[in-house]
């Protein structure tokens, strides 16, 4: 075999062991975090314990597609809030992401005499989970519509006074603000998170109502991404954390202890209504909520 042949088979072998490695890598950096997003010092983990990922609760989204084992797009039994109109033609997962965007319809629809102008996008997971630590890394969109991560339980086969709604927000924003009300002011420019207790049968000892936290970004939601994270510690304590920071402690009004479900919706909300331009002047980008990753972790002990 003459040099010219051996150059070339070494080059073939060497390209083949490349990409082989980097193929290696790829299968062992998709869930390769090995804890939650925190910066130095603000891991609230006891010392004995350790993170473990939940891996049908968390996404890379490095996919061409939506997991639909992971994840329902259609909205399960919720159509959406009018004039908002759940779509799931709106959700795709694309260079690594997972994309929901913001539509006009091309004519109005009535369903259940409510009138629909607008699409949204619905992602819940179809996995739940009780106490753990969430987040997800988001850039919101630059509409009147939401861009949201948040969990909330579900009312079928729930027993006694665990036939109730618990619902926990993370993040809950607009890139436009159309209501001139004062709480409206940081609302494209926070982390909004809220705690609900609500639907209480008539004869259980709990609190209906909500407890709210808020942090403020240092910019708009929808200049850059930003890391959302809540450590749902117990039944009583609720830890909100912003890119890797605590930011607030909340006690929720009523007992949290009833397994939850994510959700990243875009919706529309009739406290922040469509604006006098139909609010879908901007381009594809401005009108699209995008997640980088959204992850879900459990505390196990540190054998």
């Amino acid at each position: 075999m003459n040099g010219k042949h051996q150059n070339m088979n070494l080059i073939m072998k060497l390209s083949k062991q490349v990409l082989t490695v980097i193929l290696l890598f790829v299968a062992t950096t998709i869930f390769a975090q090995k804890s939650p997003t925190f910066i130095n010092g603000e891991d609230p983990r006891p010392t004995d314990t350790k993170w473990e990922l939940i891996k049908n609760m968390s996404d890379e989204f490095n996919g061409k597609k939506v997991d639909e084992e992971k994840w329902q797009i259609s909205g399960q039994g919720w159509i959406g809030r009018p004039p908002g109109l759940f779509l799931a033609e709106n959700v795709k997962v694309n260079n690594g992401s997972l994309q929901i965007t913001t539509t006009m319809l091309p004519k109005s629809v009535s369903i259940d005499n409510e009138e629909f102008t607008h699409g949204g996008g619905y992602v819940g997971s179809r996995n739940g989970m009780t106490y753990g630590y969430y987040e997800c890394e988001m850039k919101a969109n630059k509409t009147f519509m939401s861009s949201t991560f948040w969990l909330i339980n579900k009312g079928e086969d729930l027993k006694g006074c665990d036939n109730r709604t618990t619902e926990l927000d993370i993040q809950e924003c607009v890139g436009q603000i159309t209501n001139d009300e004062e709480w409206m002011n940081n609302f494209d420019q926070s982390m909004n998170s809220n705690t609900h207790s609500r639907n209480i049968p008539e004869d259980c000892d709990y609190i209906k109502g909500s407890e709210k936290a808020s942090a403020i970004i240092g910019g708009k939601v929808y200049d850059d991404f930003h890391v959302y994270g809540v450590w749902w510690k117990s039944k009583n304590e609720i830890l909100f954390f912003l890119d890797g920071k605590m930011k607030s402690k909340v006690k929720p009004s009523a007992d949290f202890d009833i397994e939850m479900y994510l959700r990243m919706v875009v919706e529309t909300y009739d406290w922040n209504p469509v604006p006098a331009d139909g609010g879908m002047t901007g381009s594809l980008e401005d009108r699209t909520t995008t997640y980088n990753w959204v992850r879900s972790w459990k505390l196990e002990d540190n054998k």
